[in-house]
């Protein structure tokens, strides 16, 4: 890490408390940003962008089982403040540095807890902290968001009818957006992060959240048609059971009365607001690695990759001489594929241990385990092992343990399906566990990202997306072309996403219908290859059949060649739900990707930032029946002009790929 600047100042009120109302104001290094915080019997805050109000007064509280309640009656005792101006070295991220540059207000009171607001210039953040050496539960916490009248949200719901709120707290967060006014939230159902509100004067703003370690995650909530949005929490679970999905589930049968207890001191979670003047800037966003803690040790090991996958194209090989399925031939295909290929990676899905056992040790009589990791080894490709939560939990040392001695390289963890704070830690646990056995962690089935990636960039991905595997199932209103050009300006604020893109059958908008063993996508196959430029995924899934990938080599080589993470990232034009360009840097290549929705779409690319000399590249665009057809396309090595204006034109559900060298 290279700090350019570091600046702190104290100012002390002791020992007399401030007592008639107080306000302290804290601005982004640009002094675009501002925050406003307000301590009278209650502390409140606004956050304005210029002229603009982003938030108006919201208030902030932790109530205590014991009584207390941090940000009731405060007493201020110690103000103090700090400004940072550095650039972060950044491991496994969409860029080689991140600008790290805000003021920073520490707010300490009576009773041991204190607040802290961040200003940057994309947006600011506060979190609690506390002192205290005793053992203490956290009933609730107030984190509202009162957002000006007449805005409007994308919101991702808590999917399917649920009996109650509560019952929404087990959910797989995954869903697609409503584009509503916040005044017309349906009060019954929570949505989870991150969230977009779009302000009157085009502005935007994100609701995140970062450095959720060891706390539940927040959920939003609107209950009475305005523009407030409340945080609602998890309970602690009081009671659990095996069973679900294959008995890997642990279901909460009761709940505490409070959302978290700890044994002393703590620092909880970021609340952050990210405040964009163009869709673009939500695109490249640092906000969430910028706020979480920094990995401790050595991560050279990490190794960020591509993956041959096989549950997606349900083990569907042809044109061999073996009975496909869950068994050694089938994977030692997939093995020679991805050596063939050049991916660093294989995946063994669910099937290859013993079903309705939860117990990672039975693996089944057609695998032959340490046969396959010596034919992977062989051939420089590593092996990725899935594993159900509760098979996991149940034993992670050991699991780690005994397959991290046989060569394995990491797990694909699923089904975890909550975020109470007992979940958020078995999130951090793992990662540290499987750290210290050099093993990737790929958490599917579980929330979003909240900075666990930069903490331990062993997890080097997550699901929390409504992903390509929900066209194996979902009727033919699901819209996933237009959520294809939501998700870069909302989702992927969080972090990485376990998107699994790669499909070689590609449908146009009145061709798609789901085929469980035989998937599709919405859209083109430029649009499927631009994702690997778009999508931010450092372990990165092909998912579709090694059979339907050797009949496509062009295509196939493009795929095997993208790297999946960068040293670079421009946004270069989008709107959101509409259409999106991004140019990526690796080595001395650009990758730039564009996808629109289902409307036909020229763009024109300022490619400016290549700078001076001669350059080609080799593009892949949509065929001119690729609205009829999806899979048809062209491919072509084309000179960039000298103007540096490349002009792209998209069919409907298209996309663009090329690579610049």
């Amino acid at each position: 890490m290279k700090r350019i600047i570091l600046f702190l100042s104290c100012v002390l009120f002791i020992p007399a408390y401030i007592k008639a109302q107080t306000m302290q104001i804290v601005e982004s290094p640009n002094k675009k940003l501002k925050v406003k915080i307000h301590i009278g019997e209650i502390i409140e805050y606004q956050v304005f962008h210029e002229t603009d109000v982003i938030l108006q007064k919201s208030p902030v509280s932790m109530t205590l089982v014991d009584g207390r309640i941090f940000g009731k009656s405060p007493k201020l005792t110690k103000v103090s403040t700090r400004s940072e101006n550095e650039e972060i070295d950044a491991i496994i991220y969409k860029k080689a540095k991140v600008k790290n540059s805000y003021n920073e207000l520490n707010l300490e009171f009576k009773g041991d807890y204190g607040i802290v607001f961040r200003v940057y210039d994309d947006g600011v953040a506060y979190r609690f902290e506390t002192t205290t050496k005793k053992p203490f539960y956290v009933k609730s916490e107030q984190a509202e968001f009162v957002f000006p009248s007449g805005q409007s949200a994308y919101i991702s719901y808590v999917r399917g009818n649920h009996p109650s709120i509560e019952a929404q707290f087990f959910n797989s967060f995954e869903n697609t957006y409503t584009y509503d006014k916040l005044s017309g939230w349906d009060s019954e159902r929570l949505a989870f992060l991150p969230l977009l509100t779009e302000h009157a004067s085009g502005k935007k703003a994100a609701v995140l959240e970062a450095d959720l370690l060891n706390y539940p995650g927040m959920y939003l909530h609107n209950e009475n048609g305005s523009t407030t949005l409340k945080a609602v929490f998890a309970p602690y679970p009081q009671k659990t059971e095996q069973g679900g999905h294959n008995r890997l589930q642990d279901l909460v049968t009761l709940r505490e009365n409070y959302i978290a207890k700890f044994d002393g001191s703590v620092v909880f979670p970021w609340r952050a607001i990210v405040v964009a003047t163009t869709a673009g800037e939500l695109a490249d966003n640092d906000m969430v690695y910028k706020l979480a803690t920094p990995a401790h040790g050595d991560f050279s090991w990490v190794k960020p990759g591509k993956v041959a996958w096989d549950w997606w194209n349900a083990w569907n090989l042809y044109d061999v001489d073996f009975k496909t399925g869950i068994n050694n031939e089938t994977y030692k295909y997939y093995i020679d594929f991805a050596s063939q290929q050049g991916i660093e990676y294989v995946i063994l899905d669910e099937g290859w241990s013993v079903n309705l056992q939860a117990d990672l040790y039975q693996v089944v009589p057609e695998i032959d385990m340490e046969e396959l990791v010596a034919y992977a080894d062989a051939r420089n490709v590593g092996l990725i092992l899935w594993a159900g939560y509760y098979a996991l939990a149940r034993d992670t040392e050991g699991i780690c343990s005994h397959y991290s001695a046989m060569g394995i390289k990491g797990f694909k963890v699923d089904f975890m399906d909550r975020d109470d704070q007992p979940m958020v830690d078995f999130h951090y646990k793992t990662a540290e566990i499987a750290a210290r056995h050099k093993l990737l962690i790929d958490y599917h089935g579980t929330y979003k990202p909240t900075g666990l990636q930069r903490t331990f960039p062993n997890v080097i991905n997550f699901e929390g997306v409504h992903g390509l595997e929900q066209m194996k199932w979902s009727p033919e209103t699901v819209d996933q072309v237009t959520y294809d050009v939501t998700i870069p300006f909302i989702r992927q604020l969080a972090g990485p996403m376990d998107y699994t893109q790669g499909a070689m059958r590609n449908a146009a908008k009145n061709n798609y219908r789901p085929v469980n063993s035989e998937a599709m996508s919405q859209g083109t196959r430029c649009r499927q290859l631009a994702q690997y430029v778009i999508f931010e995924s450092p372990l990165n899934m092909l998912c579709d059949s090694p059979s339907n990938y050797l009949r496509e080599p062009e295509c196939s080589r493009f795929i095997a060649r993208v790297p999946t993470v960068w040293e670079e990232t421009k946004v270069l034009n989008g709107e959101i739900a509409k259409y999106i360009s991004i140019a990526r840097k690796k080595g001395n290549e650009w990758y730039i990707g564009s996808m629109t929705n289902w409307e036909t779409r020229t763009l024109e690319l300022d490619l400016s930032f290549l700078g001076e000399g001669n350059f080609k590249a080799e593009i892949f665009k949509d065929g001119v029946n690729a609205d009829k057809v999806g899979r048809d396309y062209k491919r072509e090595v084309v000179d960039i002009p000298g103007n540096r204006k490349l002009t792209v034109s998209m069919v409907s559900g298209g996309g663009f790929v090329a690579r610049i060298y």
